[in-house]
């Protein structure tokens, strides 16, 4: 197994485990980018959104998972939800989030 096989590897064990327990999806893309495509079910509040928002995720009281379009803005997020006391990982992409559901 490669290095790259290896983290890639651990990061859809995390993101399988967070689903097991009842994780919810958070898309932190613009609208446009969510009006052409989205998980089902996901939560949307764009990044520059979140900060005002915050709040809302604390209610859901769930662990979250946090996509994008690449894995960039949902690495912000997550550290940024992580800061605030809630339980959220970077899923990456919302394409390779949606096929591990």
């Amino acid at each position: 197994m490669g290095f790259l096989s290896f983290i890639f590897g651990a990061k859809k064990r995390q993101v399988a485990d967070y689903l097991k327990s009842g994780a919810i999806i958070l898309d932190v893309r613009t609208q446009r980018e969510w009006d052409k495509g989205h998980v089902d079910n996901s939560v949307h509040i764009p990044l520059n959104d979140l900060n005002s928002r915050v709040n809302e995720v604390k209610t859901l009281n769930k662990p979250v998972i946090v996509c994008c379009e690449s894995g960039v803005r949902s690495a912000k997020a997550a550290k940024f939800l992580n800061l605030n006391n809630i339980d959220a990982i970077n899923g990456g992409g919302w394409v390779s989030v949606k096929h591990k559901l």
